[in-house]
């Protein structure tokens, strides 16, 4: 027997595990504590007992009951509340996982399990060499999407290694803050903006890099693509529903993986979540470049959004002919010389500014006079039970409404009628070899929406009023700096899709190095023979054959952020009062209702015109208010509520951010706006 005086009338017995990898020495302790005792003292207590001599800083006590780590260790017990019955791990906050990058390669590398995963991105993105962590973040692949694979792997005679990139000596992923790799956030240019190659001043960095050039140009060049059989193995959404599964294992930014059930050596998806992808820049983002490409790339050859067969085959001539055989023959690439590097450098500047919305420099141009545009576009109505009617009337654009009127003459009247476009869902409606220019408008009313297409002559018509149709979506005027950059874009898009038939045809060498299975989605490869596919593909590489590697990257995302759906995750929810299910778009400026069975938008809503959202955690329903006393209120069906509410809080987030804050975030107020309180 112990007797009391010798521990104090209030001690206690507690049973810690220890985790530590040394065969045949004890791995469980029953330590007598008191209630007063401190974190920091039970460390001690517990490794005087364990008796081996190591470097035990990167341990703490994971509660299992609780679910929690015991982090701060000036805490008594008592204050943690931990009693005799619970069961305390003395384990490492550093441990092995395994990523899945966009670019479907598999890097293992060690990482915080005890850190909230806001943090453990960030340091995983110093690893990575992907600036901008903020934009990324980490998804358990569900069940669903998992079982088709499965199904798949079951069949195959031979087994499957897969080619896993070992990072996991790396001093950051250690807990330590050794050296930062490629990371830079100075101005020094870390990638060759033509080829994206590390640039040769930051060569002698990758000695001391888990990064070392072959690892970088594994995660900043597109490898060799996929074989049309492993395409057909992947998951592949058919339905809204089937789009609703893939967003719906984000994990929660506000708590660590430990306790969200994540074990040791498990595999997770990395994956830019929100898709506002802020100062893309060739001379520092090769990685990052590449990877939202690749997540882009992905996304069409799996129809996880939608597009229409000439944009399929501009995605084609973009991603496989034009960008895998750059990637190829970049590592045989010289470096450029300053003079080539200094034109290039301004082509990607304007570049980047198209991708950004705008410069800077420009917002006081034209500040007092609202440009307007004037001009003969016909009028489409659907209508029901009778073909549609199609009339050409005088159209006038100015600040963000449109009005119509029966000709130029009556156009100092009154208007037949004035749409204001602000919180419109904008949908082009194009297709080029067939000479058809329209715009698609769904404009909020009371009851939905109201549904109205503009028809254009030519290109450079739909191109003004197209773009004029966006701004005046978000609230902006052809003011706005960013309406020509937006014109450009939009021309830049339709001349890579208006290809003829080549006068030259193509070699047979080259017919037969291209499968065009690789490039296409499944649709297109059932649609088509092989041979029609590679001939198609080749004349719409005409128009993008001139282009650098880097750039073709970039323009491949910018044709895939023109797409109507881009930017959308999908959540089947239950609004309040209604009956039946609906899918919730959420994107980055808006949220959108959509009808289940048609996938036709009901109703948008702008994030800009939003009061205030919060979360009734009990009965799992998001509310929501806007302006003119405009509210909803819904639960979510196919994942937790507070994925979505991350997304609403992780947006306006996002949006706050500027270039002179020299890439340091305010972490604070992100978990204040996307944590809640559970």
């Amino acid at each position: 027997m112990i007797s009391s005086s010798e521990y104090g009338s209030h001690s206690w017995e507690l049973v810690v595990t220890a985790d530590h990898q040394h065969e045949g020495v004890q791995k469980e302790f029953l330590l007598q504590v008191t209630g007063d005792l401190h974190v920091g003292g039970l460390m001690l207590k517990l490794v005087e007992q364990i008796k081996i001599s190591q470097d035990w800083s990167d341990y703490a006590f994971w509660w299992e009951q609780k679910n929690c780590w015991l982090l701060k260790t000036h805490w008594t017990l008592d204050k943690c509340g931990v009693q005799a019955d619970a069961k305390l791990l003395f384990t490492t906050q550093h441990k092995m996982l395994r990523l899945r990058l966009p670019n479907m390669k598999t890097v293992r590398l060690k990482v915080s399990f005890s850190s909230m995963v806001f943090k453990a991105v960030s340091d995983i993105c110093k690893i990575l060499n992907i600036r901008r962590s903020e934009e990324l973040s980490l998804l358990k692949q569900s069940e669903d999407t998992l079982k088709k694979k499965k199904k798949k792997d079951k069949n195959s005679k031979e087994p499957f290694t897969e080619d896993i990139l070992n990072l996991c000596n790396s001093p950051v992923s250690s807990g330590l803050s050794g050296s930062p790799g490629l990371y830079s956030k100075t101005m020094t240019p870390v990638y060759d903006p033509v080829s994206g190659t590390p640039a040769s001043s930051t060569i002698t960095w990758f000695s001391d890099s888990p990064l070392t050039e072959q690892n970088c140009s594994i995660l900043a060049f597109s490898q060799t693509n996929c074989s049309p059989e492993a395409l057909a193995e992947m998951y592949q959404p058919r339905t809204l529903a089937d789009k609703a599964k893939l967003s719906a294992g984000w994990l929660d930014s506000s708590r660590s993986l430990m306790e969200q059930g994540i074990l040791e050596d498990d595999q997770l998806l990395l994956r830019f979540k929100y898709y506002t992808f802020f100062d893309l820049n060739p001379k520092y983002d090769a990685v990052r470049i590449n990877q939202i490409y690749e997540q882009a790339r992905w996304a069409i050859l799996l129809e996880e959004i939608d597009c229409t067969e000439e944009e399929m085959l501009i995605f084609a001539a973009l991603q496989a002919y034009h960008v895998s055989k750059l990637s190829v023959s970049s590592e045989a690439q010289d470096f450029t010389t300053e003079s080539e590097v200094d034109e290039v450098e301004a082509a990607l500047s304007n570049l980047e500014v198209t991708l950004e919305g705008g410069n800077a420099n420009n917002i006081l141009e034209d500040i007092t006079d609202i440009p307007k545009l004037a001009d003969n576009l016909r009028l489409v109505r659907p209508r029901k039970l009778s073909l549609k009617a199609i009339k050409p009337y005088w159209f006038v654009f100015k600040d963000t409404s449109i009005s119509y009127f029966k000709n130029r003459e009556s156009a100092q009247g009154e208007p037949i009628e004035k749409l204001n476009l602000k919180g419109c869902e904008v949908v082009p409606d194009v297709n080029v070899a067939a000479k058809k220019f329209g715009i698609k408008l769904l404009i909020p009313v009371a009851d939905g929406m109201n549904e109205v297409y503009l028809r254009c002559d030519n290109e450079n018509q739909y191109a003004r009023w197209m773009a004029a149709c966006v701004l005046a979506s978000k609230g902006k005027t052809m003011a706005d700096s960013s309406y020509n950059p937006e014109v450009n874009k939009i021309l830049s898009f339709l001349k890579m899709k208006n290809w003829t038939m080549s006068s030259q045809v193509p070699s047979d060498q080259e017919s037969i190095d291209m499968k065009p299975e690789c490039f296409v989605s499944l649709r297109y490869t059932k649609k088509y023979k092989s041979k029609q596919l590679v001939a198609r593909i080749l004349e719409a590489h005409q128009n993008v054959s001139q282009m650098t590697l880097v750039e073709a990257k970039l323009r491949f995302i910018q044709a895939w952020q023109s797409l109507p759906e881009f930017g959308l995750s999908y959540y089947i929810v239950r609004f309040k009062g209604s009956k039946k299910d609906d899918v919730l778009g959420v994107s980055y400026n808006r949220l959108i209702r959509i009808d289940i069975a048609t996938g036709d938008p009901i109703t948008t809503w702008r994030f800009s015109n939003m009061k205030q959202w919060n979360v009734n955690w009990e009965i799992r329903q998001v509310a929501i208010e806007f302006d003119q006393n405009v509210s909803i209120a819904f639960t979510c069906l196919s994942a937790n509520c507070k994925i979505i509410h991350e997304y609403i809080g992780g947006y306006i987030f996002l949006s706050t951010r500027s270039k002179d804050q020299n890439e340091t975030l305010d972490e604070e107020l992100f978990h204040k706006l996307t944590g809640g309180q559970e």
